[in-house]
């Protein structure tokens, strides 16, 4: 197959793929938007040309150049830039003709806005992610009954650092801020979280293009890439950039690897260093993958019960249903898998640590 002809192929492929992943995780309109682009992107306009002769992988797991179409697209209407556009857009009803002829008409008056976006990559902060996150950090309260101190790699606008802000009912388990305008109540199956108590000491978080959630720029640009039919989503995030403004946190703009290791070279003693990441680690090279495996499994083998060291994640691993929420601790070393959960949080499965309840 000549190049041209494979990479048309290749990008038509990615988009039939995220419609599929769309209409499972309950986006039936983004999952119409990505047909409609697979049977009807042309190389008559810009855009058009610009995507079918993409130069990378455009899968979603890669590039993901269905999600960075969508963002854009989306971004035209969160910013009242397309009025035509808006009207085919959630929460009016629409048609699959319609859609596509607004969604052309937008590729042509909009192209520069459209291809600028399509050069960076989609980015989201899923806080619904900390509902599966906090039952992981309860079991380390429990067995070590200390303070936590937290690194998360990959932490966009640091909404999953301020998992503490939220209130949640995990079953018939209750946590949290009974006040907080965000509330996370997945579907949950298996037995209740531990019940500890829970401090948290410290807080840090880096990504290579870290989104402010003070900047209102920043926020817009993060709310573009949430599927525009899922309005308890957007909802939900909004007010979580709202606490996250209010904190003041400020995510770090570094290398994962490189900033991972300048914070596993500090001990803390009498604090598990817990170290989170949430759909972002296999987004890494495979090289750096490598050397953050081995620089955390070094820093482990250094860990004491006076300072332990812990990993936390949520991370696809080809199995179903979603993601795998894994738990290591050391000096141990010991690794299980706690649970599993929907990549956007709206379930979880809790398994939990063998013999800690």
């Amino acid at each position: 197959m000549p190049e041209a002809a494979a990479r048309d192929a290749a990008v038509r492929a990615a988009f039939r793929s995220q419609a599929k992943s769309c209409a499972a995780l309950g986006s039936p309109f983004v999952a119409m938007l990505c047909d409609l682009a697979a049977e009807r992107l042309t190389a008559a306009q810009p855009v058009g040309r610009h995507l079918l002769g993409w130069t990378g992988d455009p899968s979603s797991s890669a590039d993901s150049v269905p999600l960075r179409f969508a963002g854009s697209l989306h971004a035209l209407v969160l910013d009242g830039a397309d009025s035509a556009l808006s009207q085919v857009y959630p929460p009016h009803a629409t048609d699959p003709d319609g859609l596509w002829i607004a969604v052309e008409r937008a590729c042509r008056d909009h192209a520069e806005a459209i291809l600028e976006r399509l050069a960076s990559p989609p980015q989201t902060n899923e806080v619904r992610r900390s509902a599966a996150l906090l039952p992981g950090f309860l079991t380390l309260a429990k067995r070590f009954a200390m303070p936590l101190c937290l690194s998360e790699v990959g932490a966009s606008a640091g909404l999953n650092l301020l998992w503490d802000r939220y209130a949640y009912r995990l079953g018939d388990f209750a946590w949290g801020d009974p006040e907080s305008p965000v509330l996370l109540a997945p579907a949950w199956t298996g037995g209740r979280p531990p019940d500890a108590s829970l401090i948290l000491r410290e807080r840090a978080g880096c990504d290579l293009r870290p989104v402010d959630p003070a900047h209102p720029d920043d926020a817009q640009r993060l709310l573009s890439y949430l599927w525009a039919d899922q309005a308890d989503r957007i909802e939900r995030t909004r007010a979580a950039l709202h606490l996250a403004a209010l904190s003041g946190l400020k995510v770090e703009a570094a290398d994962a690897v490189d900033w991972l290791e300048r914070r596993l070279a500090v001990i803390r003693p009498g604090c598990v260093h817990v170290i989170v990441h949430t759909i972002a680690w296999q987004y890494l090279p495979s090289a750096a993958r490598e050397r953050g495996d081995a620089l955390i499994e070094e820093a482990g083998r250094a860990a004491t019960e006076a300072a332990p060291l812990a990993r936390l994640s949520l991370e696809g691993d080809g199995q179903a249903p979603g993601a795998a929420l894994t738990l290591q601790m050391w000096p141990t070393g010991e690794r299980h898998e706690i649970g599993r959960a929907d990549f956007h949080g709206r379930s979880v499965d809790w398994r939990g640590w063998p013999g800690l309840s």
